[in-house]
């Protein structure tokens, strides 16, 4: 029997599903992605942006 999704878990699912879609339409584009790490903002060339696993 499969267990039901909460609110929460379907807003992850989303949100995780909406981030796989803005990277690998910036790898399309050859644009490179905006990050957050340690507390700055870096740039990503887009032959280096990595789609996460599903």
């Amino acid at each position: 029997m499969k267990k039901r999704l909460s609110l929460q878990d379907k807003a992850v699912l989303a949100l995780k599903e909406a981030v796989r879609e803005v990277i690998e339409l910036h790898r399309k584009a050859n644009r490179p992605l905006a990050v957050w790490r340690n507390g700055k903002v870096v740039k990503i060339s887009a032959s280096r942006i990595k789609i996460p696993r599903k």
